[in-house]
């Protein structure tokens, strides 16, 4: 019950941070129990959009790069608290970091990889494997996200916008396949 109370604050949280910033649109629902959710990646904002639009049942727990926000400091605890993150190693062991959200997924809950490793550049990157083995070493489905909107928001080395984000759950919108994003 604890993490999805976790997971209900930070769903509210990015919410309510997404419509001062110019507003959230979701397409799509998750389907009932485990799933892996594999979303483009262009921005720092694509964690918050997932968790605004993802439902709280689910408490959804995303893969971060270990060494990019585990590596000290105060981002540890910053992305545990507001995205309830997990270190994956992106240079050797990974695959056991993945491994070890198979009870996550089991236990009827949401974990979001980012299969690219990295924030893309407008185009998706060649996927990593580790979102695909995980959903099938816990026999849940794999779940597309396509997320628009967000590369304006807060691009990459850039400052924050006003911009809508649209998140497409399932099979993609109209609006979520473009790389330019809502108009």
């Amino acid at each position: 019950m604890r993490a999805r109370a976790a997971a209900a604050a930070r769903h509210w949280l990015w919410r309510l941070v997404l419509a001062l910033t110019g507003g959230l649109t979701v397409e799509g629902a998750l389907p009932r129990g485990g799933c892996v959710v594999v979303a483009n990646h262009s921005s720092h904002a694509d964690t918050a959009a997932l968790l605004a639009a993802l439902d709280t049942r689910h408490a959804p727990r995303v893969a971060a790069a270990a060494d990019y926000w585990f590596a000290g400091g105060w981002r540890p605890a910053i992305c545990r608290a507001l995205a309830g993150a997990f270190p994956v190693r992106r240079t050797g062991g990974g695959s056991a970091d993945m491994a070890a959200a198979v009870a996550l997924l089991r236990a009827g809950r949401a974990v979001v990889v980012f299969p690219e490793g990295t924030r893309g550049r407008g185009t998706p990157a060649r996927f990593h494997a580790g979102a695909f083995r995980l959903a099938a070493a816990a026999g849940v489905p794999v779940v597309p996200v396509g997320i628009a909107g967000t590369g304006a928001l807060l691009p990459k080395h850039g400052r924050l916008h006003r911009r809508r984000v649209v998140v497409g759950i399932g099979a993609l919108s109209k609006r979520t396949r473009t790389s330019r994003g809502p108009r």
